[in-house]
């Protein structure tokens, strides 16, 4: 089983919460990539978000609290995403290059609104939302 680790992002905009999305195709996920051997998760999932959006400000005022989604993908690999919660005050976010891909790893990037993100997110991640906001608060 291939563990990946990841950040639900959430910026504050007065009353309001804005959730951090990237876009890959068609599909919408947060931050998120592999937890290399060895490697704490959390660590790992700090690290993605900074390499896959420049973003290493982030907070964790409820704890190293995570979530994981079932299990997902080929039966060669399968694969479980586990997502921590934080917050940050960065608006900016970048898309790097990926040295191995030679290109950014994400097509775009949506500081989202809780119904935006229910709408592009699927199922599966859908869950992982709703779990967020449950805890954050952020509806």
């Amino acid at each position: 089983m291939v563990l990946s680790a990841g950040v639900v992002v959430i910026r504050r905009e007065g009353e309001s919460c804005r959730f951090l999305l990237l876009r890959v195709f068609n599909y919408w996920d947060f931050p998120k990539g592999e937890v290399e051997p060895g490697e704490d998760p959390l660590v790992a999932a700090r690290r993605e978000v900074r390499e896959e959006t420049g973003i290493a400000e982030l907070e964790f005022p409820w704890g190293e609290i995570f979530v994981e989604t079932e299990p997902y993908g080929s039966s060669r690999r399968r694969k479980v995403a586990r997502y921590y919660l934080a917050e940050t005050a960065v608006r900016e976010v970048e898309l790097p290059v990926n040295p191995e891909l030679g290109r950014p790893e994400h097509d775009e990037y949506r500081w989202a609104t809780y119904e935006e993100a229910r709408r592009l997110l699927g199922e599966r991640v859908g869950k992982v939302l709703r779990w967020a906001a449950e805890r954050s608060g952020c509806r």
